[in-house]
């Protein structure tokens, strides 16, 4: 009688939480979506950020290869990209947030591209956010510059192909 109870108590307990941890599932994607052959690695300018639970993206803006503008398409217009990340609450523990990473603040990262071509990628190494007001040197990154934070404990990821608008 009580391994009978127990059973039926687990298999209750199994079916309500089902629902949950379907939902969840659902809810995740694929890295597929990712070509994980080509890694880019950006300097950019913070134009905002996204801090959701699943997947914190930072949004912004490739500085050119002399450090000393934004980049922009053939109309004039400002290129933005977006990085994917951990979810919000792990990039704040390793010091990511709309607080730590404003609008403007310049930082390396390296990510796989989107196999669409649209302008985003997944995140691949470490992170450097420059000190403010000390942009990397022309064609240097946030990792050469005295005082850079390193967020991650992994390298800036290693490009495999150079990007250009």
């Amino acid at each position: 009688m009580k391994s009978s109870l127990l059973r039926m108590t687990a298999a209750t307990i199994l079916m309500l939480l089902a629902p949950a941890v379907t939902s969840t599932l659902y809810a995740h994607h694929s890295f597929a979506m990712y070509n994980r052959d080509i890694t880019y690695v950006f300097t950019g300018v913070v134009d905002s950020i996204n801090p959701d639970a699943s997947h914190l993206q930072i949004n912004f803006v490739p500085l050119n290869e002399d450090r000393d503008a934004l980049v922009r398409d053939a109309s004039g217009n400002r290129v933005t990209w977006n990085v994917e990340m951990e979810g919000a609450a792990f990039s704040a523990r390793e010091g990511v947030s709309t607080s730590t990473f404003p609008r403007g603040t310049v930082f390396s990262v390296a990510l796989t591209p989107l196999r669409n071509g649209e302008p985003g990628g997944s995140r691949v190494g470490g992170l450097f956010k420059c000190p403010e007001g000390k942009p990397p040197a022309a064609g240097m990154h946030c990792d050469s510059v005295e005082g850079a934070v390193h967020i991650g404990e992994e390298p800036l990821g290693t490009p495999t192909a150079a990007w250009s608008p």
